[in-house]
């Protein structure tokens, strides 16, 4: 019975796990590609698109697949009943009237973060991390906000997982971890330019329960040369925007 349970997870992470590489490339993709991505045989890869397929996670046939129409209404789903962007999205959007920058609501998923809402600036010249975009869980001010507000043993899994597939090495592993304490001494994160180019970020933590794990961030963003000379007014805007919001997941 163990060993049957077992086959039977085994099974189910790497189906989950082919269905989140395609989830964060969000384009089709070549059995070639996602082998290299997913690191699964070919003939086991093709078990696990087949049975996606039949429950419409995934279109396609022979060389290319793509997420598929179950993908949709999952996707609107999540938009309409998660309490996290419900109880984020009014806050967000009064952050982003009063500093006519872009405000972004992002989540830690295994070692990547995911952009769940995005409140987009009313410039001509914006920032824009699109809803859905995943990226390595390292960089940018939303990225180190995550770890720096996680439990230890979590942030120390990630890390340990950022190194094997070799997205830090020993001497940026310890500087990220300094980087970090000073982070969690602060209670907000800010970069400049480390995700994409010109880019300001200030990002602050969502606390839902013991305020020590973050179970989310919102982050400023705008870019850089319009952010001169107003870091500090920016900053205090998303910390306190994050404490409202805190308070408000705290009451439920």
């Amino acid at each position: 019975m163990q060993e049957d349970h077992t086959v039977a997870k085994g099974s189910a992470e790497r189906v989950l796990h082919v269905l989140a590489t395609l989830a964060r490339l969000g384009r089709g993709a070549t059995i070639a590609e996602l082998m290299d991505l997913t690191g699964l045989a070919q003939s086991t890869l093709y078990r696990q698109l087949s049975l996606l397929r039949r429950w419409g996670f995934v279109i396609g046939r022979d060389n290319e697949f793509s997420p598929g129409p179950m993908c949709v209404p999952l996707a609107w789903g999540f938009d309409q009943s998660s309490f996290l962007t419900l109880e984020s999205h009014e806050r967000m959007e009064a952050l982003s009237n009063l500093s006519g920058e872009s405000i972004g609501l992002l989540m830690a998923v295994k070692h990547q973060i995911v952009c769940l809402d995005m409140v987009e600036s009313r410039h001509p010249l914006r920032c824009s991390f699109v809803k859905g975009r995943m990226l390595p869980l390292c960089k940018g001010a939303s990225a180190k906000a995550l770890l720096a507000f996680m439990h230890v043993e979590q942030r120390r899994a990630v890390l340990d997982q950022l190194q094997r597939d070799q997205l830090l090495d020993d001497a940026a592993r310890a500087d990220l971890e300094r980087q970090l304490e000073r982070i969690r001494a602060q209670g907000y994160a800010v970069t400049n330019g480390e995700v994409d180019a010109g880019v300001w970020g200030a990002s602050a933590p969502l606390f839902q329960h013991d305020g020590h794990a973050a179970v989310a961030v919102i982050t400023l963003m705008a870019p850089s040369l319009r952010a001169q000379g107003q870091e500090e007014r920016f900053i205090e805007m998303i910390v306190r925007g994050a404490a409202h919001i805190s308070s408000r997941l705290q009451s439920l």
